[in-house]
C-alpha cells in the first residue's frame, strides 16, 4: 500500500503522460546514467515527432533507429569505447532525424541553465566565429548593454531557453515522494534538467525510506527534492547497458553486441526481437541470457 503523497509509478504510467511532439530532456552523460528502461518504454510505444533534447548515447541512437525523433538538441552523442553510436550515426549519414540542433556542450548547458531560471536566453562567449553559428543560424547574437572599459558594447551569442516538457532522469535512490541521489562521481546535470521542465520523472536502483537517502553519503549528494519530480519509479538495472556507478559499470559485451547488430540487417532485426520486442522484465532476461552464453 502507498502512503500519502506518494509518486511511485509504473515504467507504463510514465509513458502513458507522455504525447506526441513533446520536448524530452534525457538526463545521463552518453554512456553513464541513462534512463535507458524509460527510453525502452518510448520504443514499445505509439509516441512519435518528438524533440529530445540529450548529451546523448545509446538513447538517442534507439530513439533515431525507431524514427521516433522529428527535432534532436544535442553537444554529442557516443558509447565512449564505441565513439560513434552507430544507430544515430546512421541517421546523419541518411538523413532520417528530420532536424538537428548541434551545439557546443558549453552552450547545451547553458540552454537548459536559462530555462532552469525561466530565462529566454542566456549570453555566452562559446561560439563567437565559429561554425556552430553558421550550423545553427537560429542561434542570435546580443550586445552587453553595459560598456566596457573602451566604451564598447560587447558582443555575445544569444543561447535560447532549452525549455523542456519533459526530463527523463535516473539516479541510485529514491524516496516515494521523489527526493532522489546519486552515489557515482558525477550528477550529470541532471538538476538542470529537471529544473528545465515542466514535469520530470526519474527512475531509480531502489526506493528506500526517505532517511536512508543520507546515509553514509554526503548530503549534498541528493540532486532532486520532491518538488521538482512528478514520478518515481524502482527499475533495478534501469540504465542498463550505460552505467549506474557504484551500483554496476558499462555493460561492454552487450554494448560492443548492440554496435556490431546494428551493422547487418538481419543481426539487427534479430536483436530487436530478443531485446526489445518485450517489457522491461524481458528485456532485462534477455540480458542475463545472454551473459550465460557468453560465459
Amino acid at each position: 500500500m502507498t502512503r500519502p503523497r506518494s509518486k511511485k509509478m509504473t515504467i507504463d504510467e510514465v509513458v502513458a503522460q507522455l504525447s506526441d511532439g513533446m520536448t524530452i530532456g534525457i538526463g545521463g552523460w552518453g554512456p553513464r546514467r541513462k534512463p535507458m528502461a524509460l527510453v525502452r518504454a518510448i520504443l514499445r510505444s505509439d509516441l512519435k515527432d518528438l524533440t529530445i533534447v540529450s548529451w546523448g548515447g545509446a538513447d538517442v541512437g534507439l530513439l533515431a533507429e525507431a524514427g521516433k525523433i522529428k527535432k534532436l538538441v544535442y553537444a554529442f552523442v557516443t558509447m565512449d569505447t564505441v565513439p560513434l553510436e552507430p544507430n544515430f550515426q546512421a541517421a546523419r549519414q541518411n538523413r532520417t532525424i528530420p532536424e538537428i540542433c548541434e551545439w557546443d556542450e558549453g552552450m547545451f548547458q547553458t540552454g537548459l541553465k536559462a530555462a532552469a531560471e525561466r530565462l529566454p536566453f542566456l549570453p555566452m562567449r562559446a561560439g563567437l566565429g565559429s561554425d556552430v553559428l553558421v550550423n545553427n543560424p537560429d542561434l542570435k547574437l546580443v550586445a552587453s548593454p553595459y560598456a566596457d572599459e573602451n566604451g564598447d558594447l560587447e558582443e555575445f551569442v544569444a543561447v535560447p531557453a532549452l525549455k523542456l516538457d519533459v526530463a527523463l532522469v535516473h539516479l541510485n535512490r529514491a524516496d516515494e515522494h521523489g527526493n532522489a541521489t546519486y552515489l557515482g562521481p558525477d550528477p550529470y546535470f541532471d538538476d538542470l534538467f529537471a529544473m528545465a521542465a515542466e514535469k520530470t520523472f526519474v527512475s531509480c536502483e531502489q526506493i528506500i525510506d526517505t532517511a536512508g537517502l543520507t546515509t553514509d553519503v554526503p548530503v549534498q549528494r541528493v540532486l532532486l527534492n520532491r518538488m521538482m519530480v512528478a514520478g518515481v519509479v524502482e527499475t533495478p538495472n534501469g540504465a542498463h547497458f550505460t552505467n549506474c556507478v557504484p551500483d554496476y559499470e558499462r555493460d561492454e559485451k552487450f554494448q560492443k553486441h548492440y554496435a556490431a547488430s546494428t551493422k547487418d540487417p538481419e543481426a539487427w532485426a534479430a536483436f530487436k526481437e530478443r531485446f526489445l520486442s518485450g517489457d522491461e522484465a524481458a528485456y532485462q532476461a534477455a540480458v542475463q541470457a545472454f551473459h550465460a552464453e557468453q560465459a
